[in-house]
């Protein structure tokens, strides 16, 4: 049942005349319970948390219908009985505990079950069902309920209580009908929100498995090649590049399914791992890693840097230190300025030859270094030191697709 579909409240027969109200007094207090509903409509748009929606709207209630009790009941269907959610005017520790039950015998359970607002006078002489014991301990003479429902099953009842003498009227329904209305709209809002963070967890639980399992083939891959390497040694050199560029990729994904974040990375612990591994499957060179702050990236250019460094690495174990000549490669990660990180791969070896030059037709590995670093929107260049080179590489730090080329 839609929470403002109109219904016709169950008033208790017969039904003893109100005491006469002065038009004034009556006036004043309709326009109050107008102001109450503008001013309970609006905490509930501004999002307000809501158990903190259900505290206001019980107070608000309580004083639209000059009462001292009110409460929201949420229904609990395997028990069979309504739990008190939010509460004013009731003895303190019973909010979040009290329950009562929810059949046709309570006030509370007779309109959940009717589907109807349920008005009760004199609950003292009530024939059509029992006055709860939670009711009775407070001195409770008359009470009101309206169903709180969204668009699926009910929540529960908004209930006013009051010990004074006196009725509830058809107006007074209207009121506290707008009241839960307001409400439905949030418990129906507060569900939505349930099932959209239940769909996101089960998508980041789906992503972190697949990332997991991604980076377990990726090194069931780079193992194989390790082994089909054989007595060949310029066979086994590139199955061992390709190998490290395999690797390079699954400790993406090894951080990815670990990571709270899939969008971005850390560069710095990123780019740590893959020269740990690199340092690893070097046998004539020590692989350096220095790094002076964190710098998130795009997952995806940070992999292609990664893949940068691998093949920068290779190139300088095998041109730099020929015939297995033992040394040092540094590489070097740093923050130029607030949206540029510089990326330096250093070596202190023989250095290039005098006619190397990037612009001209080089060799396949400069080529694949070249077109990674066009793909991270970067721009390389080379150092001829006094011993050794050194590549630097400056990008964009920024980790947003539209970030312009370096």
């Amino acid at each position: 049942m839609p929470p403002n579909e109109p219904t016709k409240p169950l008033v208790e027969k017969p039904q003893v005349e109100s005491r006469p109200e002065t038009c004034d007094r009556a006036l004043r207090l309709r326009i109050r319970q107008q102001e109450i509903l503008a001013e309970l409509g609006v905490i509930a748009l501004k999002g307000t948390p809501f158990p903190e929606l259900l505290s206001t709207a019980v107070r608000l209630s309580a004083e639209g219908l000059e009462a001292q009790f009110c409460k929201v009941l949420e229904y609990l269907p395997s028990q069979n009985r309504f739990l008190m959610r939010a509460g004013v005017g009731w003895d303190e520790g019973l909010v979040g505990t009290a329950t009562v039950g929810a059949d046709l015998a309570s006030p509370s359970g007779f309109a959940l079950r009717t589907g109807k607002p349920v008005i009760s006078n004199h609950l003292e002489s009530e024939d059509r069902f029992r006055t709860p014991e939670l009711l009775a301990a407070h001195g409770v003479r008359r009470a009101m309920n309206v169903i709180l429902q969204g668009n699926g099953a009910p929540y529960g009842v908004l209930e006013v209580d009051s010990r004074s003498e006196g009725e509830f009227s058809e107006h007074d329904i209207a009121f506290l009908q707008g009241a839960a209305n307001v409400l439905g709209m949030a418990i129906e809002r507060q569900r939505q929100e349930r099932a959209l963070n239940a769909a996101l967890e089960y998508q980041q639980v789906l992503v972190k498995e697949i990332n997991h399992r991604v980076k377990n083939s990726l090194q069931l891959v780079a193992g194989m090649l390790r082994l089909q390497a054989g007595d060949d040694p310029q066979f086994g050199q590139r199955l061992q590049e390709a190998s490290s560029r395999i690797m390079a990729i699954g400790r993406a994904h090894d951080r990815l399914y670990r990571s709270p974040e899939i969008a971005k990375i850390d560069l710095v612990d990123y780019l740590s791992d893959v020269c740990h591994d690199l340092d690893e499957i070097t046998p004539n060179c020590d692989i350096h890693f220095e790094a002076s702050e964190p710098i998130p990236l795009n997952t995806d250019r940070a992999i292609n840097l990664a893949l940068v460094v691998t093949k920068l690495v290779a190139n300088a174990a095998k041109h730099a230190y020929p015939d297995g000549t033992r040394g040092s490669i540094w590489v070097r990660l740093t923050r130029a300025d607030g949206e540029v990180a510089r990326l330096s791969v250093c070596d202190e070896g023989v250095g290039l030859p005098s006619d190397f030059d990037t612009n001209k037709k080089t060799g396949f590995g400069m080529r694949v270094v070249k077109a990674l670093v066009t793909q991270t929107r970067g721009q390389l260049r080379i150092e001829r030191r006094t011993q050794g080179t050194e590549f630097l590489l400056e990008i964009p730090s920024r980790t947003d697709e539209s970030a312009p080329p370096g």
